[in-house]
């Protein structure tokens, strides 16, 4: 897992508070990787979640693998007493959260609308630098064909004084274009800004939607709609929002629980563990990192997964530990298929060898392997078919070096602890 200080112009300034849900067991996987890939400070957990505080920008966000969706933090409080109060008071209760601290609110808002604005910037100054670069490799063609068309009119005898002429007044127009187009460049740049910054809602004029959740005691009392409703009434009264539930610029996250309050903004539509690299989803993405990291792949290193599936494992290492080599196989024909178009989406299909092979007959030397990941079947989706204690045997004949001692062990306890995370989670 590599770090990195990220490009100041694209996030926050000032260390901001976030939290990221997590599944189930992941939790101090996603805090050592906040400390790693963010430096972020002031880190702890509860059930599910992980708060820290970063200044790190929005690319470096996005490259969580551990985390299932990245939110700011608005509020995080004791749970609400719903067992000796009515019903009435909980509500005025929920409202607080607003009411009381609306500047933190207002606070809130405006570190989320930088970040969209200056990710916007960003991709804008990036789509700039392509346009940049692509009339540029349009001029390069333009010389060489005006030199091609140079070397053909010198070998002509005939109206050479003239051809020179023609040739100077080609090049004089096609500067004369070079600094038109730039200048229309230039133009659509300002009224692209304008029209962003146009489009930019300002704070009062929001439109928003809340999603909630409850669980414990408060489920009990209220529905997560009821809260939706509650805190949504508050909020248009407090700062005169409207609400959208089909398109809102915001979304309000609220979770309500036995333990804590949490309220947050999702900085991201889409979840982080959503993969745009994995085609066909098979065993969860942020386990499947979470297990390579555990692995310690070194640069060099010639990693197995002897029954890869769909290949989510080998994906999700060879993308953060590019360095090291990778095999994956697995006896079904349709599985390899499935992996085979996941290379192709990740553009991994020559850094991912797959074989079409059973893990117990897999043509491998002894101790040839350096690391072994692996996703192994408990008979209830795919039947293994074979003795597990045979193939933890043969596992520890490939592998090589100090891991060996403890891969029955390892493996064991890797598997049994990521079948529980298997549940999708928000």
């Amino acid at each position: 897992m590599a770090a990195g200080p990220g490009d100041r112009n694209s996030g926050p300034a000032a260390s901001v508070r976030f939290f990221c849900t997590a599944g189930r067991g992941l939790e101090p996987f996603l805090m050592r990787e906040v400390r790693v890939r963010l430096q972020a400070k002031q880190v702890e957990y509860v059930s599910g979640k992980v708060f820290f505080t970063t200044c790190s920008d929005l690319n470096m966000l996005k490259k969580l693998k551990s985390a299932e969706r990245l939110f700011l933090l608005i509020k995080k409080q004791f749970p609400f007493n719903v067992s000796s109060v009515n019903k009435g008071k909980i509500c005025n209760e929920m409202q607080r959260l607003i009411n009381d601290d609306p500047e933190s609110w207002l606070n809130t808002i405006s570190i989320w609308k930088n970040l969209l604005e200056l990710d916007a910037k960003k991709k804008r100054l990036s789509q700039r630098d392509a346009n940049l670069l692509k009339r540029k490799m349009g001029e390069n063609d333009t010389v060489i064909t005006k030199k091609l068309k140079a070397e053909q009119m010198q070998k002509t005898q005939e109206n050479r004084e003239y051809q020179l002429e023609k040739q100077a007044e080609e090049e004089t127009l096609a500067q004369g274009n070079f600094l038109t187009s730039r200048e229309k460049l230039q133009l659509e740049e300002c009224q692209n800004e304008a029209a962003e910054a146009a489009g930019t809602p300002s704070q009062n004029d929001l439109t928003f939607r809340v999603s909630c959740r409850c669980s414990g005691a408060v489920a009990k009392t209220f529905s997560a709609q009821e809260v939706g409703r509650i805190i949504g009434i508050a909020l248009m009264k407090q700062f005169g929002w409207k609400a959208d539930l089909r398109d809102p610029d915001v979304e309000i996250f609220i979770h309500l629980n036995d333990i804590y309050s949490v309220v947050g903004i999702p900085v991201f539509r889409a979840p982080l563990a959503s993969r745009a690299y994995i085609r066909t989803a098979g065993l969860r993405s942020t386990v499947a990192w979470a297990m390579a990291s555990v692995a310690e792949i070194k640069a060099g290193a010639l990693v197995l997964d002897p029954m890869c599936g769909l290949g989510t494992i080998l994906l999700e290492a060879a993308k953060e530990w590019p360095d090291a080599h990778y095999v994956g196989a697995d006896v079904s024909d349709a599985q390899l298929r499935g992996a085979r178009d996941n290379l192709k989406a990740a553009g991994l299909e020559d850094k991912i060898a797959l074989l079409q092979v059973s893990v117990v007959e897999l043509p491998l030397p002894s101790e040839s392997v350096d690391v072994i990941i692996s996703d192994i079947p408990f008979g209830k989706k795919f039947k293994l078919g074979k003795d597990i204690k045979s193939i933890l045997r043969e596992m520890e004949r490939w592998e090589s070096g100090a891991q060996k001692d403890e891969l029955s062990q390892d493996h064991t306890a890797t598997t049994t602890q990521q079948s529980s995370h298997r549940r999708t989670v928000q």
